[in-house]
């Protein structure tokens, strides 16, 4: 891998941790003042993206996600320093930071590709929108404790209606995060598929299903006034969803690039020791 020239780099920062904002105006005064550092909900940030090639990203899972969302169209990579609890992603702890630049200015790494899902949300076949998923998309019920009924189809086959709070649609990425939770398998980031896991089901199928990353995936809820559902991707905002729409996951054509320092085989050398040791976190 060739290094990065300062002019390269972009900082982003969780603007909920005050030790990440320090530390970015730190890694600013050692790269130099050209380099952009601001909050990665700042919405300069989607056009400062496609200019730089490298993203420092101070935060947790979830700043991490942010990221590698917001550099996926463009081919960009994403180097994570840790400020979570947990951090599967993240790369880097803070006490090493400038260790880890200097390596990667030097030309060390090597870049992992994360398959990410396009999420479509239809009704009466027109897509009212379309979001990119990293970790998963979750159907399920609105406000109420109430369980959904959700009719799931794959490549446009009926599979089964089920009876749950929700249906997670996972990339491997996401299985380590809330498909883990409900009963999931891990899967390894260089994986090609999508998890299809029911959230605390009731007389129907329990098992989670894993699809190939071809596969189209259909999940349609049963809406009225008394039982809503909604839609949640990366844990973000949710959308209401109406009766008869649904909600369609395919595989995205971009990927999320990170930069890793450690040897590729890091993944499963490090996961029980982040699952005994983390609480789990998406700052």
């Amino acid at each position: 891998m060739t290094g990065y020239a300062a002019e390269q780099l972009l900082v982003l920062y969780n603007p909920l941790v005050r030790r990440a904002i320090e530390l970015a105006a730190e890694i600013r005064m050692w790269a130099g003042a050209q380099v952009p550092t601001l909050s990665v909900d700042d919405p300069a940030v989607r056009d400062l993206v496609r200019a730089h090639d490298l993203v420092v990203a101070l935060g947790g899972d979830g700043t991490m996600l942010r990221a590698g969302r917001l550099t996926a169209p463009h081919g960009g990579q994403v180097l994570g320093i840790n400020f979570g609890r947990l951090g599967f992603l993240p790369e880097v702890q803070p006490e090493a930071w400038r260790a880890a630049l200097e390596r990667v200015v030097a030309g060390e790494g090597w870049s992992e590709a994360r398959m990410m899902l396009r999420i479509e949300h239809v009704r009466s076949g027109a897509v009212l929108s379309v979001e990119e998923s990293l970790n998963e998309a979750v159907v399920g019920r609105g406000a109420q404790a109430r369980m959904s009924r959700l009719q799931a189809r794959i490549n446009g086959d009926p599979l089964t209606t089920y009876v749950a709070d929700g249906l997670i649609c996972a990339t491997p990425t996401g299985s380590t995060a809330y498909a883990l939770a409900a009963g999931g398998p891990i899967l390894p980031p260089e994986n090609e598929n999508i998890l299809l896991v029911p959230i605390a089901p009731h007389m129907s199928m329990e098992r989670t299903i894993v699809l190939p990353g071809s596969a189209s995936l259909e999940i349609e809820p049963a809406v009225d006034l008394e039982h809503p559902a909604s839609l949640s991707v990366d844990g973000q905002r949710e959308t209401l969803l109406a009766r008869g729409d649904v909600v369609r996951a395919t595989r995205s054509p971009n990927v999320a690039r990170f930069l890793r320092l450690r040897a590729p085989h890091y993944f499963f050398a490090t996961l029980v020791e982040r699952l005994a040791n983390g609480r789990g976190s998406r700052l």
